[in-house]
């Protein structure tokens, strides 16, 4: 018997959270984006969802960090092929292509240069790219939220990630209508977001699992999947690291297997002004688990950005 569909343990807060709706030309094609908070906030986030995601997914973070910092306004864009936003026109959707889109995104959102610059997962990757560009900075500060510290396909889950690919490579080869099919098969929804959840509350995981269920396969074209998914795995944060001169805040699951401990050490110190803060007992879904605690560290590093100078 189908079990009923379970309320999102987050809904009377997100519901509480004003938000309005917008669409935006940036790089020839319509990108959609939900601004969360006032219009007159003094600070401003954007927020960049992962592979595969939309900005549903983000918003028990934005939720929990408008509660705390209600003088906040976040951003939540779809990126280019997924969730309400067309594919860019004839423009890859590999890091290069979401970068120059982000880049062109912040222009017209915060011209002055005065927003924090945030990204989950692939996301991470994106505003890592997007911040390192060299000119004048787009962005006062970056979050990156389960950032991805090297390249999936020269981590230790080459196994996984290898047959995941090949999966997408078999996806692209069948004709359009199949390929499409396969790439959206609810069973492959099911192993990802088996493989990633790490919570042992089982109320909460059966949401998880239900929510990659309806977001999950939410993307425009094939080709565009293909493309950003490749991006995804020979991609990461460490490949612009060097190159961020702002303050950095990266947030990680103790647990995630896309990005081991280790690893997030390693990438932190690969920047020039980063702290590094670990939530024990989660892997790669916080922004599912524990969106309070990401929330919070959040909130306390905008606050230092705030804080008086100490007096000399």
């Amino acid at each position: 018997m189908a079990h009923e569909p379970l309320l999102s343990p987050y809904a009377a807060l997100i519901a509480r959270t004003p938000v309005t709706r917008a669409a935006l030309t940036v790089r020839g094609g319509r990108a959609h984006l939900w601004r969360y908070g006032p219009d007159d906030a003094r600070e401003h986030m954007v927020l960049l969802h992962g592979f595969r995601g939309d900005h549903h997914g983000l918003e028990p973070i934005v939720a929990h960090l408008l509660r705390a910092h209600p003088d906040l306004r976040v951003t939540v864009p779809d990126l280019p092929g997924f969730g309400a936003s067309p594919p860019l026109p004839g423009v890859p959707h590999d890091v290069a292509g979401y970068a120059a889109w982000a880049r062109v995104l912040l222009r017209k959102l915060a011209p002055g240069g005065d927003a924090v610059l945030a990204g989950h997962s692939f996301g991470s990757v994106v505003a890592a790219a997007t911040t390192a560009a060299p000119g004048v900075p787009l962005a006062r500060r970056l979050v990156l939220v389960n950032p991805i510290p090297r390249r999936p396909l020269s981590g230790r889950d080459t196994l996984s990630v290898g047959a995941t690919a090949v999966l997408h490579a078999l996806a692209g080869v069948l004709p359009e209508e199949a390929g499409t099919s396969l790439l959206r098969h609810p069973a492959l929804t099911r192993v990802a977001s088996i493989a990633m959840v790490r919570t042992p509350d089982r109320a909460l995981r059966r949401w998880i699992h239900e929510e990659h269920g309806r977001y999950f396969a939410g993307f425009a074209t094939r080709a565009s999947l293909l493309e950003s998914f490749r991006a995804s795995i020979t991609a990461s944060v460490r490949d612009s690291a060097a190159g961020i001169d702002v303050p950095t805040l990266l947030i990680g699951g103790a647990r995630d297997d896309l990005a081991r401990v280790g690893d997030q050490r390693a990438l932190a110190a690969r920047f020039r002004d980063a702290r590094l803060r670990l939530i024990p007992g989660v892997g790669h879904l916080t922004h599912y688990e524990t969106p309070a605690e990401v929330a919070e560290e959040i909130a306390t590093f905008l606050a230092a950005d705030r804080a008086p100078a100490a007096a000399v």
